[in-house]
C-alpha cells in the first residue's frame, strides 16, 4: 500500500524564500559579533546526556523534553540526547578546548531540540547565542544587554521591550524560606516555571512583605531598584550583595533608550542562571532570553569560571525581519539565453553570467527565450556583423535597452537594482 510522505510532525522545512531570510539573519548575527570582539564556534548536535543532568543543570521538567537515545558502543553504551540548550555544550567546548586561556567571547548559531507533544509547535528550534566567558561583573553583564539590542535593532525589529530579573535575589529569598537545599533548587524550579504558589510563607509576615514586593512588583530605572532596596533590606539584609549587583547593572544600562524593565518574577530559564536572567521581547512575543550563569563551570568538572550569555530566537525573528533586497538576491536574478543555439552564442552567455556573477548580481543561462523571460530580467545575446549585441529586457515591461559592450550593459544594471 502505497503510504503518503511527511515532514516529520513539529519539524520544518525551509523553503528558499525561507533560508534567503535565515541567512540574512545569521549573517547579520555573525557580522556585529565579530565587531563586538566574538568569535564563532559550533558544538555537535548529539552530546551526552549526563551533561545536562550533572547537580541539575535543567529543570525536571526540561530533562523530561530532551530527545534522548543510547549511543551504542558494544555494552558499555552511554545514553545521549540532541542539545536541548547551546549554553551548557558551550561551556563543555571552553572546559575541553580553552580552559586556562582567560576570557573567551564566543557566538554561535545553532539548533536545538526539545520535545513538545502536540507537534504543534517546532521541536527543532534555531539560536543565535553569545557567550561572554570569563566576563565578570556589571560591565560584562551590561556588554552582553547592549549586544543583543544593537543586533535587534539592525535588524529592525521594533518595540524592544527587555524584562530582567535577578536569579541571586531569589535565591537569597529562598533561603530565607526553606534551609534545605534540595528543597531550595525544588522551589527555584517552580519559580523558574512561574509556579509561585508552591511558595509556603506565613501570610502578613515580614518575609511575606518582602516576598510580595520583591516578586510583585516592576520598575524602569535604577531608582525603582534604590526604592525596593530602602523598603526590604532592613527586613532582609541578606539581600544586599545581589540587590546592589542589580541596581550596578541598571546604572549601566540608564543611559541607554530602551524599554528596560526590572521585574524579579520575569525570570524565566535555566536554573544554571546566578546573577542577571534577561528576556528580550517585541510586541508580546519572545524573542530571545539569558543571563548569568557563573556556578556553571563547577558542574560540569570544572573550576570557577564566571560567565554571562543571550540566545535570540532566530525561528521568531524570521517572522519579524524583511531582508533588504540586493541585486544577489536570486528574486532579481537575471536570466541570459542565445537567441540561436550557436557555439559562439552560447559561449558569450556563459562568459556575461560570469561577468554578472563577479558583479554581485545572480545570474545564469537558460536556453530559450521562453523559459528566460519567466525571470525577473532577460538579456538575450545575438551577433551583429561580427559585434555581440546585448537586449536587455525588463519582466516590468519596460522598453527594451540594447547595449554592445558589457561594461555599459552592467552600469544599467547597477543603476536599476
Amino acid at each position: 500500500m502505497d503510504q503518503d510522505v511527511h515532514r516529520c510532525k513539529g519539524m520544518k522545512d525551509m523553503l528558499p524564500d525561507d533560508m534567503a531570510l535565515f541567512r540574512h539573519i545569521e549573517q547579520t548575527f555573525r557580522n556585529l559579533c565579530q565587531k563586538w570582539g566574538y568569535r564563532e564556534i559550533r558544538t555537535p548536535v548529539v552530546e551526552y546526556l549526563h551533561l545536562f543532568t550533572a547537580s541539575g543543570t535543567l529543570t525536571p521538567s526540561k530533562l523530561g523534553q530532551t530527545y534522548s537515545f543510547l549511543d551504542w558502543d558494544g555494552w558499555s553504551g552511554e545514553r545521549v540526547v540532541l542539545r536541548p540548550d547551546s549554553t551548557i555544550p558551550t561551556a563543555r567546548l571552553y572546559v575541553d578546548n580553552l580552559d586556562g586561556m582567560g576570557k573567551a567571547r564566543l557566538c554561535y548559531v545553532h539548533n536545538v531540540f526539545t520535545f513538545e507533544p502536540s507537534g504543534l509547535e517546532n521541536r527543532e528550534k534555531w539560536q543565535c547565542g553569545a557567550e561572554f566567558i570569563g566576563g565578570t561583573g556589571p560591565l560584562a553583564d551590561a556588554e552582553i544587554v547592549l549586544m543583543a539590542v544593537d543586533i535587534l535593532k539592525t535588524l529592525g525589529i521594533k518595540n524592544i521591550e527587555i524584562q530582567i530579573s535577578h536569579a541571586g535575589l531569589i535565591k537569597t529569598l529562598l533561603g530565607e524560606i526553606e534551609k534545605d537545599p534540595a528543597k531550595q533548587a525544588e522551589l527555584f524550579d517552580n519559580i523558574l516555571d512561574g509556579k509561585l504558589e508552591d511558595l509556603k510563607i506565613e501570610k502578613g509576615s515580614e518575609l511575606d512583605r518582602v516576598l510580595n514586593l520583591l516578586l510583585g512588583s516592576s520598575g524602569k530605572s535604577e531608582g525603582f531598584l534604590k526604592n525596593l532596596e530602602s523598603i526590604t533590606y532592613p527586613i532582609l539584609p541578606a539581600i544586599g550583595p545581589a540587590m546592589e549587583n542589580f541596581i550596578q547593572i541598571a546604572e549601566l544600562l540608564s543611559p541607554v533608550k530602551g524599554h528596560f524593565q526590572f521585574n524579579l518574577a520575569s525570570g524565566r530559564g535555566f536554573e544554571y542562571y546566578t546573577g542577571m536572567m534577561l528576556q528580550f521581547n517585541s510586541g508580546g512575543v519572545r524573542i530571545g532570553g539569558g543571563g548569568r550563569y557563573d556556578d556553571l563551570f563547577p558542574l560540569i568538572n570544572s573550576q570557577v569560571v564566571p560567565a554571562c550569555g543571550f540566545a535570540l530566537y532566530l525561528d521568531t525573528l524570521t517572522g519579524m525581519v524583511k531582508p533588504p533586497s540586493s541585486k544577489g538576491d536570486s528574486s532579481q536574478a537575471i536570466a541570459v539565453y542565445p537567441r540561436e543555439p550557436t557555439r559562439e552564442l552560447i559561449g558569450a552567455g556563459f562568459e556575461l553570467c560570469r561577468l554578472l556573477r563577479d558583479e554581485g548580481f545572480t545570474a545564469y543561462l537558460e536556453p530559450t527565450e521562453e523559459e528566460a523571460q519567466k525571470s525577473h530580467r532577460s538579456i538575450s545575446v545575438r551577433s551583429k556583423n561580427g559585434t555581440m549585441v546585448f537586449s536587455l529586457r525588463e519582466k516590468s515591461g519596460r522598453p527594451e535597452k540594447i547595449f554592445v559592450t558589457t561594461d555599459n550593459l552592467v552600469g544599467e544594471l547597477a543603476k536599476v537594482v
